[in-house]
């Protein structure tokens, strides 16, 4: 049923990552699927003015690219799949679009998505997981 599966991973939140391990495993065990991760980061326009850098300080795009690519096939190495039905794929730009877009792309019948409890910042401007549930045109398991 589920052949192609996209789990975004925020590598910012470990626990998060790891609330979806059973489930991942369990799919790809039950339907043989092929397991796509994605990490996405944020532009570094989103950083300028805040003050989070030192001004001549921002790591180069290819740099936070591999950087991230490292931390992702980590986090990929602790769930129990087999190497050769594992991609694992960065991105930068708004998570819910480079979610979706990844999905468009590898055709993902599945999409497995952690998402946090609802606090006041989700109420006022909404989550991811919300976002892709209600633009993906693939199965979305949310994983709380």
């Amino acid at each position: 049923m589920y052949k192609t599966i996209l789990v975004p991973i925020d590598l910012s939140e470990d626990n998060m990552s790891r609330l979806v391990i059973p489930h991942v495993e369990h799919f790809a065990k039950q339907e043989d699927a092929h397991i796509h991760f994605l990490a996405v980061l944020p532009p570094l326009s989103s950083f300028y003015g805040m003050g989070s850098l030192p001004v001549g300080h921002y790591p180069s795009e290819t740099d936070r690219l591999r950087h991230a690519e490292a931390g992702l096939r980590q986090v990929a190495a602790s769930f129990n799949l087999p190497d050769d039905r594992v991609d694992c794929h960065v991105a930068i730009g708004a998570p819910r679009d480079r979610i979706l877009e990844q999905a468009q792309s590898i055709a993902a019948d599945l999409i497995i998505v952690a998402s946090h409890r609802p606090d006041i910042t989700t109420y006022l401007l909404g989550s991811t997981a919300a976002s892709v549930v209600r633009h993906a045109t693939s199965a979305v398991l949310v994983i709380r």
